[in-house]
């Protein structure tokens, strides 16, 4: 078998063999064939496509490239969600700890931010002393303990995937759905879980702006999870502006707190509530989607959520103490007021542009080797609908080097648009794509929304 005649028969709309793509994963991952052979046939992919059937079998040949984690001895359901990031996306550090605190085992391996979305690992490592970097022993024990674990990819996990998303990002073919899909699932169900919630984001804030691409991805990752034996969900969710009022690191922390305590933006509650419902349901833990949702609403009103989210920090060398007293939480030494300039209702916000004001405060990564500062962000106070007035604050912005305070002004007032007429913000969960759901409780759903 040769790489250059797979090349061609993906070139030419050829649907390849488990022995072909097999071949090809396990070859660039040992070397066998030079990076611009890879590149080209990332680029038949990206113009082709894949069949269902072929992206299956890229998944669980990138999964098998590397070890997968396997907490089969640990009594009950592994489930997970994953997000395709967004501005102001917390839910993670809020549904580990209700799916934990009703019963589920939550084995999360997260990632980085880069660009002008943000990380879930950098907002757990502005909790002072939070440890994301464990090895599989360690995140079994931690695990096993309090019933989740928030880690990052270690270099034994989806081998495959680490080296050709790196050549993917300079060779223009990130964007195919296909190897989005593969890349996504491969590291997920390495996780070894039973089943995953995705939450897809579209809008202006999301990697997929249409929702037509959101929902095809969507698809695509349901398909495959289902092929290799997974309960499986997508919900599109919207991304047009920031979810929740905080857009930082530390901030993000003090939001989720709020959250789990009780309180918290209707918006960012919402949502994570739901989400958690489907992880439930899916867990075989309640009966019903509806029955999840009372059950997270109960894991938050009696408190035992916010305490699996100290048990985790405590268990991964963070500082609990820093979850019960916020003062001790990354703070930043100055703040700044944005103030309208016109009288009027917010229309609409570009919400792209509001995640890049944080990073250029610092908050974010425009290379994956930058630093970043986790006490900078953005506090809202005005969002889609709301009424201001001439020289109110829409925002606030805390900084520690005004060196590009001015630019990140300039880029939140871009992001607003105020005008006479109210605008109206969308709906936060767009559509649910599969869950195996009976017909009276797809209509509950949609009655929800």
């Amino acid at each position: 078998m040769r790489i250059v005649d797979l090349i061609r028969r993906k070139r030419d709309g050829h649907e390849l063999t488990r022995e072909e793509i097999e071949f090809i994963v396990r070859g660039y991952t040992e070397a066998s064939f030079p990076d611009y052979q890879m590149s080209a046939w990332l680029m038949a992919v990206l113009l082709r496509g894949m069949s269902g059937q072929e992206i299956a079998i890229l998944t669980e040949a990138m999964l098998h490239s590397g070890i997968s984690l396997d907490w089969s001895k640990l009594p009950g359901k592994k489930v997970d969600k994953h997000s395709t990031g967004g501005v102001g996306d917390k839910t993670s550090l809020i549904l580990a700890p209700i799916a934990a605190a009703g019963g589920l085992l939550v084995p999360m391996i997260s990632g980085r931010g880069l660009g002008h979305t943000g990380g879930t690992l950098d907002k757990l490592e502005s909790i002072p002393g939070f440890n994301v970097n464990l090895a599989p022993d360690k995140m079994g024990s931690v695990l096993s303990q309090c019933g989740m674990a928030l880690v990052g990819q270690t270099e034994q996990i989806v081998p495959a995937d680490k080296k050709m998303y790196a050549l993917r990002d300079v060779t223009g073919t990130v964007e195919s759905p296909a190897l989005i899909c593969a890349s996504i699932m491969s590291k997920k169900l390495a996780e070894g879980i039973d089943a995953l919630v995705l939450d897809v984001k579209t809008g202006s804030g999301a990697f997929m702006k249409k929702e037509a691409d959101a929902v095809h991805l969507a698809e695509l990752m349901v398909d495959t999870g289902t092929r290799m034996g997974k309960r499986m969900v997508a919900l599109i969710t919207d991304m047009d502006q920031p979810l929740g009022m905080y857009v930082g690191n530390a901030l993000e922390v003090v939001e989720c707190i709020e959250v789990l305590q009780g309180r918290g933006p209707a918006d960012l509650r919402d949502l994570s509530v739901e989400l958690a419902a489907w992880m439930f349901y899916l867990g075989e833990r309640t009966p019903s989607v509806e029955e999840g949702r009372k059950l997270a609403q109960q894991t938050i009103a009696d408190g035992s959520a916010f305490e699996k989210f100290c048990e985790v920090t405590c268990l991964q060398g963070g500082n609990p103490e820093a979850l019960r007293d916020i003062q001790k939480l990354p703070a930043a030494r100055n703040q700044r007021e944005v103030r309208s300039k016109h009288d009027g209702h917010v229309q609409a916000m570009d919400c792209e542009q509001v995640g890049i004001a944080s990073l250029v405060l610092g908050g974010g990564r425009e290379k994956k080797e930058d630093a970043i500062d986790p006490a900078v962000g953005i506090v809202l106070h005005k969002k889609v609908g709301d009424q201001v007035a001439e020289g109110e604050p829409i925002c606030t912005l805390h900084f520690n080097s005004d060196a590009r305070l001015a630019e990140a002004e300039s880029l939140i007032y871009s992001s607003y648009r105020i005008g006479s007429s109210a605008g109206k913000p969308g709906k936060l969960i767009r559509q649910v794509i599969g869950g195996q759901m009976e017909k009276s409780e797809a209509r509950k759903t949609r009655q929800s929304r």
